[in-house]
């Protein structure tokens, strides 16, 4: 055998240990962050108003908006080209930079229109603050693209994990000063600072911005492609945001947006950085159609492994996790946690398609989807509003299997695989769910009055053991192929 054929040879292993050290990185960073982040969010959460949260709520549209048009889709192009010149970077960098300056002063100067929509004052001199932020995008956007690149994710976790601690003691100090409200600006500014010159420094990437884009138009197409894409994304988890902020008070608003915190922090912390590597890893093998198909499965499979017993354990246990965790000043979260967890693994499925169409050359399909979504889940919200919080909890439980339905007969066939398949790569985790969910609301019922975190340790044993021995009494060899892939 040639030493060329050696090489060939190896090329597949090599990318193998690539995408598993990357998910490693990437994911196990994710998780240390986002413990991190958390145990100061709910330390945050208790010490502060349901009110404050609301206001926050309202900046935070606005900032969902301009983050499609920060330049993140055109830093994605770049991940996608195989060839990747200085002058390249250059001209990204200097998009980047003209973006998101375009983007600050935009939101000076809309920042009390906005607030007079949302009849808040205050809301102004926070997106004014806020503005700042834009300023650090080009220098996380740009190194972030570049590590992506190389699947080298080890140097981006050091970063974020580091940037967690920042943000997390910024909160904490806020929380306990009483900044209020301004707590929740100063600790994403820590972040992205943090972040900004972390990444900036690990990828290397400080070069002069070229601002002549000829030679630009391919990498520019495919991020406004992505771009669209994001804005259909924003129109389906922003607007319910944006109506309710012109119809609730403060208080409840942040009622409603907690409850979303609680029901997304698997499908919006976790998910993602999943979803970055498998960008990266579909651009790779996007003209191996076998090899794609076969990575969507097993990601479907694994990621709906961990989402569903969290969705069905958090719909069961919603009571004692509120009090124990939040305060039970936060009581109101109850119901719309609940109902709001039975939508979350339509959306956590629906979010696993893009980066595979994506990452093949097919944004197309993402965007018209979204476009789907967008309009489905918009007119939802418009209706779901007049019943308060409720009512829009119960537009999500009811408009997201039909645009899960409809968005999959679009991007299937694209990454290659079946509805069927689907289903059965996801039927363990349903199925032992399923009957997780079933026992822990029984025994629920059955207890003695207990304090709240004491009932929650005693239906999280009970909920995971239950889930456990369902999939080792139907589906060991799915366990067992799941447990080698992680000890690998």
């Amino acid at each position: 055998m040639t030493s060329v054929d050696t090489m060939q040879e190896n090329k597949p292993t090599t990318l193998i240990r690539q995408i598993r050290n990357a998910i490693v990185w990437r994911s196990g960073s994710q998780i240390l962050s986002q413990v991190v982040q958390w145990t100061a969010t709910f330390l945050v959460i208790r010490t502060l108003s349901p009110s404050d949260y609301g206001l926050f709520a309202m900046t935070a549209v606005v900032l969902a908006f301009t983050n499609m048009l920060d330049g993140y889709g055109l830093a994605s192009a770049l991940i996608r080209q195989p060839e990747v010149g200085t002058r390249d970077i250059r001209q990204l960098f200097g998009l980047l930079i003209l973006l998101n300056g375009t983007l600050a002063v935009a939101q000076l100067f809309a920042a009390p229109l906005l607030a007079a929509y949302y009849r808040q004052p205050i809301v102004a001199d926070m997106l004014r603050a806020q503005s700042l932020l834009y300023l650090t995008t080009p220098f996380i956007a740009l190194p972030s693209a570049l590590l992506s690149r190389q699947l080298d994710f080890s140097r981006q976790a050091k970063v974020n994990m580091a940037a967690s601690l920042m943000s997390a003691s910024t909160a904490l100090v806020g929380a306990l000063s009483g900044w209020g409200v301004w707590t929740l600006v100063a600790a994403p500014g820590a972040l992205y600072l943090a972040r900004a010159i972390g990444l900036t420094w690990a990828a290397r990437t400080l070069v002069r911005p070229l601002f002549r884009f000829d030679g630009a138009g391919q990498l520019m197409r495919f991020g406004g492609l992505m771009a669209i894409g994001q804005l259909f994304w924003f129109l389906q988890s922003q607007t319910d945001v944006f109506i309710a902020g012109r119809v609730l008070t403060p208080h409840l608003l942040g009622i409603y947006t907690t409850s979303l915190f609680l029901a997304q922090i698997f499908v919006s912390k976790f998910v993602p950085p999943l979803n970055e590597v498998a960008f990266s890893a579909y651009a790779r093998i996007q003209h191996d159609p076998d090899a794609r198909a076969a990575a969507f499965l097993k990601a479907v499979q694994l990621v709906m492994l961990a989402a569903l017993p969290f969705y069905a354990g958090l719909a069961a246990t919603a009571a004692p996790l509120v009090h124990a965790a939040l305060g039970e000043k936060w009581g109101e979260v109850v119901p719309v946690v609940r109902l709001l967890a039975l939508a979350m693994p339509f959306m956590t499925l629906q979010v696993l398609y893009s980066p595979a169409c994506d990452a093949i050359g097919r944004p197309g399909i993402g965007v018209v989807n979204g476009a789907v979504g967008a309009a489905l889940l918009t007119g939802a919200f418009l209706v779901g509003v007049r019943w308060g919080v409720t009512g829009l909890a119960t537009a999500w439980v009811i408009a997201y299997p039909v645009y899960l339905g409809l968005s999959s007969a679009r991007a299937l066939p694209v990454i290659g695989v079946s509805a069927g398949s689907v289903m059965r790569a996801a039927k363990p985790a349903i199925v032992s769910a399923a009957a997780m969910a079933a026992l822990v609301v029984a025994t629920d019922a059955l207890l003695p009055p207990l304090a709240p975190a004491v009932r929650l340790a005693v239906l999280v044993t009970l909920g995971a053991a239950a889930y456990a021995g369902m999939l080792l009494t139907f589906w060991r060899s799915t366990v067992v192929d799941t447990l080698k892939l992680i000890r690998a």
